[in-house]
């Protein structure tokens, strides 16, 4: 198994960043020292988890209306030369993770994937971004 892939199962979140105004932030301080959270990062992924549950059939609806694959979606050497084999080229929509193998080469990669959709994130060798940057919407 690659090093890049094995990196990517074991890997659980993905770093984001947030601005926060001075009210807020010493509320969710103020939350933490009276011990409703472990910390700010603990309120702020149980925010985004209460509001996700509050919208799980609209993300439902949307997932199945879009065709999208909700999870992770890995492409390997072998799925890309089994698709160019038979002739067909990849409209890749994904809600989560897609990942591209790092021992895909750019030529194989253009010659079987015609966009990419990704909800999430994209994880493929800065070369191979490169070169599909223009059917990554």
């Amino acid at each position: 198994m690659a090093k890049q892939e094995l990196k990517l199962k074991t890997a659980e979140s993905e770093k984001i960043t947030i601005n926060l105004g001075p009210i807020d932030l010493g509320q969710i301080d103020l939350l933490v020292q009276e011990g409703f959270y472990s910390n700010r990062t603990d309120l702020i992924r149980t925010a985004i988890r209460n509001q996700l549950n509050q919208h799980a059939d609209v993300v439902k609806q949307t997932v199945a209306r879009k065709s999208l694959v909700l999870g992770m979606q890995h492409y390997s050497r072998a799925d890309l030369e089994a698709t160019q084999a038979a002739g067909q080229r990849l409209q890749i929509q994904v809600l989560g993770l897609a990942s591209i193998a790092s021992d895909v080469s750019v030529e194989l990669a253009l010659a079987t994937i015609e966009s990419i959709f990704v909800l999430g994130s994209l994880h493929a060798s800065a070369v191979l971004k490169t070169a599909l940057a223009n059917r990554i919407h």
